[in-house]
């Protein structure tokens, strides 16, 4: 979908439309969930610090998310998927790989069943969403982006190699900041650059991981399309415009991240065992902290006192700290009420 939060926003509220606008919190530790194509236009990105955004684009317009709304119009999407194929594998509310190989319409061309979805979600949800057809999941998902919005690419089996060698590294789905930073480190720019490493020399830097980057290099992904994924884990971090040093001040900052992971927790329908606190310092040096519970933790409360108690331990601090952040593993999904059994539900991430 495209710009999805913020699309349904402006299509639900006719003075949004053709005006920037951005999904989250405009307070001063507020972040963007989502953001419109017009305050695109000024570098506003979903993730970003609100104060950031707003200082890129004064013009911008804060909305409350509905997350309700959204997860509705998204089911009412993985309907029409559904008329095409059982093989569904949702990467969020917004985005999904379909497997059409063998479709429930028995259409010949991945290309036209692309076109029919498109049209039909724009006409039941007057939205638009951009299509990437190919014939692996890495290569779908970069087409996807490639004409966007309201777009549809197509990459061949005769295009793929040469269309992942002219890409920037960065651009590479599973490849990310960090990664990208190392790569370019060593010297790969460039898809291209990436497929002139050898498999020994991928793998002795990024372990497992190199298999996949030799393989996505040369436009090779054997992935195949998972129906029903589970998330492993939901979180959220949040790097400051100051380095903290006081307990009080790093418990208010992660009131948004803890806030941000549950909200995750409940749109996915998942509960987690385990809460894992990250803490990055000034000097960049990292460090993670651990508990798990015998039962999930049940309520915002309960996940804020188990973050606030493995932060507690790592007081004072030397260096400042410049980053948190709060993850939930160990997840398992949550029974819908008077069912009597767990239902799999679809994950959010971040």
């Amino acid at each position: 979908m495209d710009a999805f939060y913020a699309s349904v926003e402006q299509r639900d509220d006719p003075t949004l439309r053709g005006k920037p606008v951005a999904v989250g919190g405009s307070r001063e530790r507020g972040v963007v969930a989502a953001a419109s194509y017009e305050a695109r236009q000024y570098g506003v990105r979903s993730a970003m610090a609100s104060v950031t955004a707003k200082r890129r684009c004064p013009d911008l317009i804060f909305v409350k998310p509905r997350f309700e709304v959204y997860k509705a119009i998204s089911q009412e999407i993985r309907a029409i998927f559904a008329d095409y194929t059982p093989l569904i594998e949702p990467l969020s509310l917004d985005e999904a790989y379909l497997d059409v190989t063998e479709n429930l319409k028995g259409i010949a061309s991945a290309t036209q069943i692309a076109e029919e979805i498109r049209k039909t979600i724009r006409e039941a949800t007057s939205l638009t969403a951009s299509a990437g057809v190919s014939y692996n999941k890495f290569l779908a998902k970069l087409a996807s982006d490639h004409r966007k919005p309201d777009g549809l690419f197509v990459v061949t089996p005769a295009m793929g190699p040469a269309f992942v060698e002219t890409l920037p590294i960065g651009r590479f789905h599973g490849v990310g900041p960090a990664t990208a930073r190392k790569m370019q480190a060593l010297g790969i720019e460039t898809g291209k650059d990436l497929r002139n490493c050898s498999l020994a020399f991928l793998t002795e830097r990024f372990g497992k991981a190199g298999s996949y980057y030799y393989g996505i290099s040369r436009g090779i992904d054997e992935r195949p399309v998972r129906a029903n994924r589970i998330r492993k884990s939901v979180g959220a971090e949040n790097t400051f415009f100051e380095d903290l040093y006081r307990f009080e001040a790093m418990a208010e900052a992660l009131k948004p991240i803890i806030a941000k992971v549950w909200r995750h927790a409940e749109t996915s329908g998942v509960r987690g065992r385990t809460v894992t606190l990250k803490v990055k310092f000034a000097d960049f040096r990292q460090i993670t902290r651990s508990q798990s519970s015998r039962d999930p933790i049940a309520s915002i409360e309960a996940l804020e006192e188990a973050s606030l108690s493995l932060l507690g331990p790592i007081l004072p601090v030397e260096k400042g700290v410049r980053l948190l952040g709060v993850t939930l593993s160990s997840l398992s999904p949550v029974a819908e009420k008077g069912s009597g059994a767990s239902e799999t539900q679809f994950s959010l991430p971040f």
